[in-house]
């Protein structure tokens, strides 16, 4: 049996190896320090207090047994309708998303599009629309174009293009560059290399991603429906304030089965694009 070396010469040897950083120490330390001092200034500036916390525990629990039992109260027909009209807010928003992003996508792409200043003005204008939330877009178009789900699917469209146009282009960018380079050196010019040698790659990805941002939407969706955009989220808003909190319940475990229904449908659907085995 080797004897252990001596850690002496070890040090000696390979000082590097033991030497004490110590100033990345001082830098991890301090940006600790400054997390915890920004979220103590929070807590201060917002009026954080966890005996208001403690002291509303009881009336939240009063709020989950008037919740109990979930029930429809004759409105089930109301309510699957505006179920539906929710769906169909987040598909239409979602298609029309991935329908504009995708030109927008190859735009955006630093291997497609060479010209910096086009690159620049396609990205920036990408991140101007994902910087507003869907909530806001959903108020800016009610005024356009009135209440309504139209409304929530213009909202959601515009929401989802500037992020499903980074995500697209992230992914152009990134996809292996031999099969646009093979119909290159085909003789294909540079329609044929994104037709033939871009897409193609990318394509299962983006159908994945468009697949994710559907189901996300989804309860997006009945958010939107709150300011008057469509959908359930109008019944959820006049229900609770009226403290219907049975149909509330039932409303909420309505959107819940329908997200996890549309989760493992689409989970299954994600994989089947990518290339992995369903579950």
């Amino acid at each position: 049996m080797r004897e252990a070396p001596d850690l002496a010469a070890l040090k000696a040897r390979y000082p590097q190896a033991f030497r004490v950083a110590w100033a990345a120490r001082l830098t991890g330390l301090g940006g600790l320090g400054a997390v915890l001092a920004l979220a103590a200034f929070a807590m201060v500036r917002l009026d954080f207090s966890a005996a208001r916390i403690l002291n509303g525990l009881g009336r939240l629990g009063e709020f989950a047994l008037l919740m109990l039992p979930p029930s429809p109260e004759g409105h089930l027909a109301d309510f699957l309708r505006a179920l539906a009209e929710t769906l169909g807010i987040a598909f239409l928003g979602t298609l029309t998303a991935a329908c504009l992003a995708l030109p927008v996508a190859f735009l955006a792409a630093r291997n497609v599009v060479p010209n910096p200043v086009l690159h620049f003005a396609v990205r920036r204008a990408l991140d101007v629309m994902r910087s507003v939330d869907v909530l806001i877009w959903a108020l800016i178009w009610i005024n356009v174009v009135g209440l309504g789900p139209f409304a929530g699917a213009l909202a959601i469209a515009c929401a989802d293009l500037g992020a499903l146009g980074k995500l697209f282009s992230e992914a152009v960018e990134t996809v292996d560059r031999k099969a646009a380079e093979g119909v290159t050196a085909s003789g294909g010019g540079a329609l044929h290399r994104i037709r033939f040698g871009l897409v193609p790659a990318v394509l299962p990805v983006l159908g994945s991603q468009v697949l994710y941002f559907f189901e996300s939407n989804t309860r997006s969706a009945t958010i939107i429906g709150i300011v008057g955009a469509g959908g359930i989220g109008q019944y959820l808003t006049e229900l609770i304030r009226v403290l219907e909190l049975q149909q509330v319940a039932f409303l909420v475990l309505m959107v819940l089965v329908t997200v996890a229904l549309i989760d493992a449908v689409s989970g299954r659907l994600r994989r089947a694009l990518i290339g992995g085995e369903p579950r």
